[in-house]
């Protein structure tokens, strides 16, 4: 068996994607947080031959309608270190965690990570083992946007810190010291700004997300001129008569 789980936060305004401001409005950014997840869920949802159980963890109330049938795992208290550690201290299969922030994300950019996992499974003479005991998914900011573990193990993300320009850099350091194989996943654009917004929309232009900030930044088009009211000509000024310029 393996694990994906998808970590988020629950779309509200103000609480999501608050550096899309002021080019959105927190409504605005939280709506295409919303896109972006729903993107995310579907893409993980669509996986063929991919993970036995789909979790979410999540910081919130109401879970999206996009995570129906999936095992909701509320987010413990916490610095975003320790929420990562304590996610992977609950698994105990191989286990893939992803962000929403990513909703250019494919099924056959995850496939390998789950054709590896599934071929150590197969059943067949002798012990079999993964190839790799970790997959990491590097973002051009600096962080990553995917950390798989064959064997979870919360020790090797608590203390991380993040949302730091070398966050990836150290995470992978991480696992490179523990002596994990480890293998890179594409580096990705995560959603921060508006223009990487518009980067990632570029990437997935079939997805929620992009037609969703196609509709929030459409151009409105411009108030029609006023139509001129004619009033009465003015009335040109008399001449004097002649002979007495």
């Amino acid at each position: 068996m393996s694990i994906v789980v998808v970590i988020a936060k629950e779309c509200l305004p103000g609480r999501v994607k608050t550096r899309l401001h002021p080019a959105l409005s927190y409504e605005a950014a939280a709506e295409l947080a919303s896109a972006s997840l729903d993107d995310t869920l579907e893409t993980v949802n669509s996986l063929d031959g991919g993970p036995a159980r789909r979790i979410l963890a999540f910081d919130g109330e109401t879970p999206p309608d996009a995570a129906a049938g999936w095992e909701i795992l509320p987010q413990v208290a916490g610095d975003l270190d320790e929420r990562l550690a304590a996610i992977f201290d609950s698994c105990d299969e191989p286990t893939l965690l992803v962000g929403m922030d990513t909703p250019q994300i494919s099924a056959a950019l995850l496939a390998p990570v789950f054709a590896d996992w599934a071929a150590a499974a197969r059943p067949g003479p002798g012990l079999r083992s993964a190839t790799m005991d970790a997959w990491f998914g590097p973002a051009v900011d600096g962080g990553f946007w995917a950390l798989g573990l064959n064997k979870p193990t919360g020790a090797l993300i608590r203390g991380v810190a993040m949302s730091r320009d070398d966050t990836g850099a150290t995470q992978l350091a991480r696992l490179q010291d523990a002596g994990l194989r480890v293998r890179l996943l594409e580096t990705l654009v995560d959603v921060d700004t508006i223009e990487a917004a518009t980067d990632v929309a570029a990437l997935a232009p079939d997805g929620r997300f992009a037609a969703t900030l196609h509709e929030l930044t459409a151009a409105v088009p411009p108030a029609p001129a006023a139509a001129s009211v004619a009033g009465p000509r003015p009335t040109a000024p008399a001449r004097a008569p002649k002979g007495t310029r």
